[in-house]
C-alpha cells in the first residue's frame, strides 16, 4: 500500500513537472526572474546609496544663511569644512519647504552682542526632516557647527587661563560590540528578508495554480480524480512538484547572490559563504511548503485561473507585515517570535546575515511551528480535494 501511495505521488509529481516544462518561457520566468532580479535590486540599491553618500560627503555644500553678515568668523570656519555660505532669500523657511535648498542657517540678530558678552550665541538650522535626501547635508552642517562650538568654547577657557578639559568631568567613549558581519548585514536588513521570504512563499505559485485552478478550467481535473489514486497522494504530488520548482528557484536566487559578490563592491560586504547559503535555504524550506499548501487550498476552489490569481494580491502583502512592523516598532528578539509565520523567517534570516549563533531551542520552536502549520495547510488542501464538486468546472 505504501509503495502504491509513494508511486502515485511520484507519478503526479512527474506529470506536473512535465506539463510546466512544456511552457519554456513561463518556466524560464519562474526559475530565473528571482535569481536575476533580486540580486540586481539589492546590489543596485546598495551601490546607489553608497555612491550618493560618497558624493554628498565629498562635494562642496552651498547653503543659504540668513544674517550672514553677523558671524563672519563662523562663515569662514564653515568654508574650511567644505560648506560655503551665501545670502539667504527673503523667506528662508519657504525656500527649504520648496526644496530650493536642503538645509539653511538662521543667525540670531543678537549673535554679535551675545558673542562679545561671552554668552551663548544662537544659530538655527533650518531644514525639513521629512526629506530623506537632506539627511547627509543636515548632518554635515550640524557636525560643523558642533565642532565650531567646541573649538570656540575651548579657546574662551584658555584665554581665561583655564584648562578646557576641566569642563569634561567624564569622557564618554563608545564601545560597539556589534561584529563586522553584523554591521555589514545592516544593508540587507530592510530588503533581503522580504525578498527571500516572498520568493520562497510564492516560488511555486504558477505551477500550483495551473495544476489546480488551471486543470479545473480545462476540465482535465475530473479524469485525474476519477482514477483509483488516493486524493491525498494526488494533492501531495502536486504540492511536491510545486515545492521542487520553488526550491530550485530559491536555490538559484541564493547562489546568484553568492556569485554577484565577485562582481560588485557593495555585494562583497555580504556573507555569501556556503554555510550561510545552506542556513538560509534550510530556514526558507518550511515557507516553501506553507506557501504551496496554502495556494493549493485556495486555488482548489477557484473555477478559473483568473479567479485563483486574484489571491496573489493579498498573498504578496503577507511577507511585508513583519518587515513593516519591525521598521515602525523594533522589538527585541524573543522565543515566541520564532513560532509566528513570516516574522520567524525574518528574524532568523537577520540572525544569519548578522552572523549570530542560532541555538537548538530556537531551531526546535521554529521547525515545530512552521512544519506544523505546513502540515495543517496540507491536510486542509487534501480535505478540499475530497469534495466531489471540485471536479465540476464552470
Amino acid at each position: 500500500m505504501k509503495t502504491g501511495l509513494f508511486s502515485t505521488v511520484l507519478a503526479v509529481m512527474r506529470k506536473e513537472l512535465r506539463d510546466v516544462s512544456r511552457d519554456r518561457r513561463t518556466l524560464a520566468l519562474a526559475l530565473l526572474l528571482g535569481p536575476l532580479l533580486y540580486p540586481l535590486l539589492i546590489i543596485g540599491v546598495g551601490s546607489m546609496a553608497e555612491k550618493r553618500a560618497k558624493t554628498e560627503l565629498d562635494r562642496t555644500l552651498t547653503i543659504p544663511v540668513e544674517g550672514i553678515e553677523r558671524a563672519p568668523n563662523l562663515v569662514a570656519f564653515l568654508a574650511t569644512q567644505g560648506i560655503v555660505a551665501r545670502k539667504a532669500p527673503k523667506d528662508l523657511d519657504a525656500a527649504i519647504a520648496r526644496q530650493d535648498d536642503d538645509v539653511g542657517l538662521r543667525i540670531d540678530g543678537d549673535f554679535a552682542k551675545n558673542w562679545r558678552a561671552g554668552k551663548p550665541a544662537v544659530v538655527d538650522i533650518v531644514s525639513d526632516s521629512t526629506r530623506r535626501n537632506s539627511e547627509i547635508p543636515i548632518a554635515r552642517v550640524r557636525n560643523a557647527l558642533t565642532g565650531y562650538r567646541d573649538q570656540m568654547g575651548a579657546l574662551r577657557l584658555v584665554a581665561r587661563g583655564i584648562d578646557p578639559s576641566i569642563t569634561r568631568a567624564v569622557n564618554v567613549g563608545d564601545r560597539d560590540v556589534a561584529t563586522a558581519t553584523a554591521k555589514k548585514g545592516q544593508i540587507l536588513a530592510a530588503m533581503l528578508p522580504y525578498l527571500l521570504i516572498l520568493s520562497s512563499f510564492l516560488g511555486g505559485a504558477y505551477l500550483i495554480l495551473d495544476a489546480t485552478a488551471g486543470e479545473r478550467e480545462r476540465q482535465s481535473l475530473e479524469p485525474l480524480l476519477a482514477t483509483p489514486a488516493a486524493r491525498g497522494a494526488v494533492v501531495t504530488g502536486k504540492i511536491a512538484a510545486a515545492c521542487a520548482l520553488g526550491l530550485t528557484s530559491l536555490l538559484l536566487t541564493l547562489l546568484s547572490f553568492k556569485s554577484s559578490a565577485q562582481l560588485a563592491e557593495t555585494a562583497r560586504m555580504l556573507d555569501v559563504s556556503m554555510a550561510a547559503i545552506a542556513k538560509m535555504l534550510f530556514v526558507l524550506l518550511p515557507m516553501v511548503l506553507i506557501g504551496t499548501s496554502l495556494l493549493t487550498f485556495l486555488a482548489a476552489s477557484a473555477k478559473s485561473m483568473k479567479e485563483a490569481q486574484s489571491h496573489m494580491t493579498w498573498l504578496m502583502l503577507l511577507p511585508m507585515i513583519p518587515t513593516i512592523m519591525l521598521m515602525v516598532n523594533p522589538i527585541k528578539t524573543q522565543l515566541w517570535q520564532f513560532a509566528v509565520p513570516f516574522l520567524a523567517q525574518n528574524q532568523l534570516l537577520l540572525k544569519i546575515v548578522r552572523g549570530e549563533w542560532i541555538d537548538a531551542q530556537t531551531w526546535a520552536i521554529y521547525l515545530a511551528a512552521s512544519f506544523g502549520l505546513a502540515g495543517l495547510l496540507w491536510f486542509a488542501a487534501v480535505r478540499r480535494y475530497h469534495q466531489e464538486r471540485l471536479a465540476v468546472a464552470g
